[in-house]
């Protein structure tokens, strides 16, 4: 079972049919949505402020989910996918977005619908990504615009992927 933390008496709320990984830790001021699902030693962690999460979210392996204290929370929109060992910290992800694997996003960073941040990439501090872009390097810079081809190809695949590997699995939390 998840490793679940209530901190300074609250605790993390969860969405229906959310899939959490045995040895996933979340704790504090942490509010999933519906149909997530939080993979193998990734870690959401609202100690310090608030992680609101939508629906369909897949956090990956690895990844680490934080904020900065009483400056910089988080927020992650639908249909995201946070690839393995991904840092999202104190910014903003908005709907249909694909955080690559390796990949770290900095404080008070936006990610804009439609996005993706390729493998490894940092994205600087207050960087605003432009919707419809790909980012990567570093510094991330856009690299190219996206097209239908790859928001279905990429962004939704993956995400609709992750829903369906969670149900393979015969121990499932299902919360709300």
């Amino acid at each position: 079972m998840a490793l679940i933390k209530t901190v300074k008496g609250v605790a993390p709320k969860f969405g229906k049919n959310c899939f959490l990984a045995d040895n996933a830790t979340i704790t504090g001021d942490v509010v999933i949505g519906d149909d997530c699902s939080i993979w193998f030693n990734a870690v959401v962690r609202g100690d310090v402020h608030s992680i609101r999460i939508g629906n369909k979210v897949n956090i990956q392996d690895g990844a680490i989910i934080h904020c900065t204290y009483k400056k910089a929370p988080v927020t992650i929109g639908n249909n995201v996918s946070i690839a393995h060992n991904a840092i999202v910290h104190g910014c903003t992800v908005h709907d249909n977005v694909l955080i690559g694997m390796g990949s770290i996003l900095m404080d008070h960073v936006v990610v804009e619908s439609n996005s993706i941040i390729a493998a490894g990439a940092v994205v600087s501090k207050n960087t605003v990504v432009e919707s419809g872009s790909v980012y990567a390097g570093v510094p991330a810079r856009k690299i190219k615009s996206i097209d239908v081809a790859l928001i279905e190809g990429e962004i939704n695949r993956i995400a609709n992927s992750y829903n369906m590997y969670a149900s393979w699995y015969d121990e499932k939390e299902v919360t709300g």
